[in-house]
């Protein structure tokens, strides 16, 4: 008799049952979109921070770029020129006013050995973006001073100047551009590393209530009337059901939370942009966000991406989930997980490495192809690599791989999960489950 609709429906229940389950699908949305909000008001309070510099400029001429725009219209940045003190005397000044540092131009002969001796005092090391911010501006000026002393017109060289935006289109008549690349990578990485966190949470659950039932010996009174494959299956499809229940839930929840929290205290949680944010739409300058988005969108294949994220996440899942279940059956508890989940983890970890950092500088390289075609990173790699226009074909074989490996990662913990599930008080190795799959 086949016995799979029942166990389905048990774990299915049993998950959603459980108290802290109920508890976690009503409050994560909650402290998710409360850390959201933290780190966007820490973001804020961190840009805001009043900064008073001071500088001494043995030259006279240097210092006079922070007196013009846009440089003085920096609000969260004061500037205190300095004169006639000695180095020692404006170091002073600055740590009795409490100043955030002091800018020195020393006097030399030359504006190359300047810009080799100019300085930055200050009580603690000042932040990385802050110290570039002075030297495109020092960098800016003194080039202009080396010009001038080469009798070359200012005027003429900035009138010269040419801003080149090379446009990009494929041979098919296909545009694109760089906002747009990175905004599909943007929707491949999201696909990919939701799968990601997916695989690790309902992974470890489904570990866990092998190794509570094993524990608790009632997996030897289920396994006396039930196949261990169909047990096996039936722990997969009831806790990914449930893991499926739980997101779902998480959406309407979240979605609803924002609602609220915009309609009662009047602000846009989804419309706060981090730095890198504006930078990447600065690129679209002049150009109608929405109007933007809608090409973004229009340029990417949503019908393949949603049809291609479906097949590959449930594929992932299933295969990564099998093997969870294999461990949660080898051990007695979750100490002795430790030494089996690093070779599960690091395929994982590889592809969203290899899929962040190879995919956008060549989506169709031999890196990025390879990898998408591996089972083991083929559901995170391909997902990013589909945005950038992956055939039909390709997708295929892909995905023909990928589940040909589940069925054959499925088999391999059926045999681990038959014998290991009835073992108690031992620790295995991996020679000892090695040689659970000849029973």
């Amino acid at each position: 008799m086949n016995h799979l609709p029942l166990i389905i429906k048990r774990e299915y229940l049993t998950k959603v049952r459980n108290k802290s389950f109920i508890l976690m699908t009503f409050l994560s949305p909650l402290i998710f979109i409360g850390l959201i909000s933290l780190i966007v008001y820490l973001t804020q309070l961190n840009n805001n921070k009043q900064r008073t510099i001071s500088i001494l400029d043995e030259t006279g001429k240097i210092s006079e770029v922070f007196k013009t725009k846009p440089v003085s219209d920096d609000p969260n940045t004061k500037y205190n020129f300095l004169d006639g003190v000695s180095l020692e005397e404006a170091k002073k000044q600055v740590q009795e006013a409490e100043e955030y540092g002091l800018l020195h131009i020393r006097q030399m002969a030359s504006t190359e050995e300047i810009a080799k001796q100019i300085k930055f005092y200050s009580e603690d090391s000042p932040s990385s973006k802050f110290i570039s911010r002075l030297e495109r501006i020092l960098n800016g000026k003194l080039t202009e001073e080396a010009l001038l002393k080469n009798n070359v017109d200012i005027n003429l060289v900035e009138s010269s100047k040419m801003n080149i935006a090379i446009g990009q289109e494929t041979f098919s008549g296909e545009r694109s551009s760089k906002l747009i690349n990175y905004s599909k990578l943007g929707f491949g990485f999201a696909a990919g590393y939701l799968l990601f966190m997916f695989i690790i949470i309902y992974g470890n659950m489904i570990m866990r209530s092998v190794i509570e039932e094993k524990t608790n010996r009632i997996i030897e009174i289920i396994i006396s009337s039930v196949k261990p494959i169909q047990l096996l299956m039936g722990k997969i499809i009831g806790t990914s059901l449930a893991g499926i229940t739980q997101f779902l839930a998480w959406i309407v929840l979240g979605g609803t939370i924002i609602v609220i929290l915009g309609f009662i205290f009047g602000f846009d949680l989804m419309s706060a942009q981090t730095a890198q944010q504006q930078e990447l739409i600065a690129q679209g300058a002049n150009v109608d966000i929405s109007v933007l988005i809608s090409y973004i969108v229009g340029s990417l294949p949503i019908v393949n991406l949603v049809i291609a994220f479906f097949i590959f996440f449930i594929g992932g899942y299933l295969l990564y989930s099998s093997l969870y279940a294999a461990i949660g059956a080898a051990v007695d508890n979750e100490t002795d997980t430790q030494q089996f989940m690093m070779p599960i983890l690091m395929p994982l970890i590889l592809a969203v490495y290899v899929g962040g950092f190879t995919v956008l500088e060549d989506p169709h390289g031999t890196v990025a192809t390879v990898f998408s075609y591996i089972p083991f990173t083929s559901p995170v790699v391909m997902l990013m690599r589909i945005p950038f226009g992956v055939g039909i074909g390709e997708q295929l074989i892909s995905i023909v791989i990928l589940y040909i490996t589940f069925a054959g990662t499925v088999w391999f913990a059926a045999k681990i999960y038959r014998v290991g599930i009835l073992m108690y008080g031992k620790k295995p190795s991996y020679k000892e489950i090695f040689k659970w799959l000849k029973y």
